[in-house]
């Protein structure tokens, strides 16, 4: 029997295949790298060039402070270089802040409180101009009922 010559196993490797690259649409916004405990938003500071001194102000009192550069390194050449904020994230007006995450829940808290109490004064408004003969209201719930085949 003649002896072939066979390379080893080690040395023979498979062409990965690799699925082509495809061009994506730019997010508008850069995703900032999340830190433990914060949530993170963009804050309007100005629309078509114009400041917008009273929104940042408002959200600055809510707890919402601006993220320094440093902390997010990879986000600051995407900066606005004409920017109020010098030593802070500003991309198209919008400034990046964070926030402690409990601040959060107790803002949603807030205002799922302060819905359902409006929702409530306008169903007991209504309620009180009710007539039995002819009701205004209807109970908020569905039924489902299977009817025969005929």
């Amino acid at each position: 029997m003649a002896e072939t010559t066979r390379t080893p196993r080690e040395i023979q490797t498979r062409a990965v295949t690799e699925r082509p690259k495809q061009w994506q649409q730019p997010e508008l916004l850069p995703e900032p790298d999340k830190q433990e405990g914060y949530a993170y938003r963009w804050i309007r500071v100005s629309t078509l060039n114009s400041a917008d001194p009273r929104n940042l102000s408002a959200k600055l009192r809510e707890g919402w402070e601006a993220v320094k550069s440093e902390e997010q390194p990879q986000l600051a050449m995407l900066a606005d270089p004409n920017s109020r904020f010098k030593d802070n994230i500003e991309v198209g007006g919008l400034l990046l802040c964070k926030t402690p995450k409990e601040f959060v829940e107790q803002r949603n808290a807030h205002f799922d409180n302060l819905s359902k109490s409006q929702t409530e004064s306008v169903d007991n408004n209504i309620m009180r101009q009710s007539d039995a003969r002819m009701p205004m209201f209807s109970e908020r719930k569905s039924t489902t009922s299977f009817g025969k085949g005929n």
